[in-house]
């Protein structure tokens, strides 16, 4: 029976990354013959550490524990046939371990889906900007075997270090993302943003938009922001709400239009358009900005609106806030679109073949 090691920084569902790029494939994995290892490193007390100031000692001993894990993964690489690299092994500009495992019979997977070869300019990130070097990311497309990359973009910037490179897009699990209970006109038309404290900045892009359509529509309307529960706008009455898993479908539920702002830089460029694929799955009719990938995912007026400016963002969401019969048919284009396109049942079978067939197993 086949193994494959997977290399992460976070528990199982603790990243969404990690939970969208190959958490949920364990099970296909497992079903097809292979034994499934996952290795990380950061536990939920070390959440509570690294997220708050001081506790310096506490943080020393974290990096010790990160290091003898990682030593306890190259102990036992040789038990494997493949490891899976998502993004990196150590949260350092190291690629210590990375090469380490390049000496084992194990053949090495990288897999990435933002453009992490740039440095990670966010706020909640910078104060850990001097432990990072970005430019590791080509030499480790170049020591493995096979690398996953999450569209286009990344696609092309990994064949620079690596011909065998695949796209294989962020998925949804349709089965786990239904759609909820339709809702006839109660209450105020709720747009909403979901993400993480290191994304809240893209929220802001859309403010000023939002801001224009409070003005014209008043309490017709109302904000949902989920994943950062330390956010808040006064001029559109937002207060964030925590990402928790336990919620998160039903926080996403509770929206009928879903945004997606970006600005068009080579960081957006390479994201990968979960946010928006999380709403189309909902049946939620959703708004990107036509940035990278989310150009693919959206075919304009049919399965969603792509907008730039903050004119089209207006007239957009206003077209859906006013009709309630658009965002119905809207949403379930865009269910459809993921059903086909983006969804763990559609690339499930795809995704194991890719494993088979770097190990020769038919």
């Amino acid at each position: 029976m086949p193994s494959v090691l997977f290399i992460a920084s976070h528990r199982p569902d603790r990243s969404p990354g990690q939970r969208f790029r190959f958490e949920q494939y364990i099970g296909a994995l497992e079903a097809a013959g292979w034994t499934c290892v996952h290795s990380h490193l950061v536990s939920a007390e070390d959440d509570r550490i690294l997220y708050s100031k001081g506790n310096y000692l506490e943080k020393a001993r974290f990096v010790r524990r990160c290091h003898r894990i990682r030593k306890a993964d190259v102990a036992r690489m040789d038990d494997h046939d493949v490891i899976f690299i998502y993004r990196e092994a150590l949260m350092t500009r190291s690629i210590r371990y990375e090469r380490l495992f390049r000496t084992s019979r194990a053949k090495l997977i990288f897999d990435f889906d933002d453009s992490v070869w740039l440095p990670n300019v966010s706020d909640a990130n910078r104060r850990w900007a001097w432990l990072k070097d970005a430019g590791k990311t080509s030499k480790l497309i170049g020591l493995c075997d096979l690398v996953f990359a999450g569209n286009a973009y990344l696609a092309d910037y990994a064949r620079q270090y690596n011909p065998n490179t695949r796209i294989v897009p962020t998925t949804i699990d349709t089965d786990e993302y239904q759609p909820g209970p339709p809702r006839h006109g109660e209450g105020p038309v709720v747009i909403g943003w979901s993400g993480s404290i290191t994304t809240i900045q893209h929220f802001r892009y859309a403010i000023p938009a939002l801001r224009e359509l409070k003005a014209r529509f008043g309490d017709r309307i109302t904000f949902r922001v989920v994943g950062d529960g330390s956010y808040s706008e006064p001029s559109l009455g937002v207060q964030g709400l925590p990402w928790r898993k336990a919620t998160e479908l039903d926080d996403l539920r509770a929206m009928d239009i879903g945004i997606m702002p970006l600005p068009d830089d080579e960081w957006a460029r390479g994201k990968c358009g979960l946010k928006g694929l999380q709403y189309m799955a909902l049946g939620i009719p959703t708004l990107m900005s036509p940035v990278g990938v989310n150009s693919e995912i959206i075919q304009d007026g049919q399965d969603g609106f792509l907008a730039n400016t903050t004119a089209e963002w207006v007239e957009k969401v206003a077209r859906l806030v006013e009709d309630a019969d658009l965002r119905r048919r809207m949403g379930e284009a865009a269910r459809r679109t993921v059903e086909q396109r983006y969804s763990l049942q559609a690339w499930r079978q795809r995704y194991v073949n890719y494993y088979n067939e770097l190990i020769g197993r038919r």
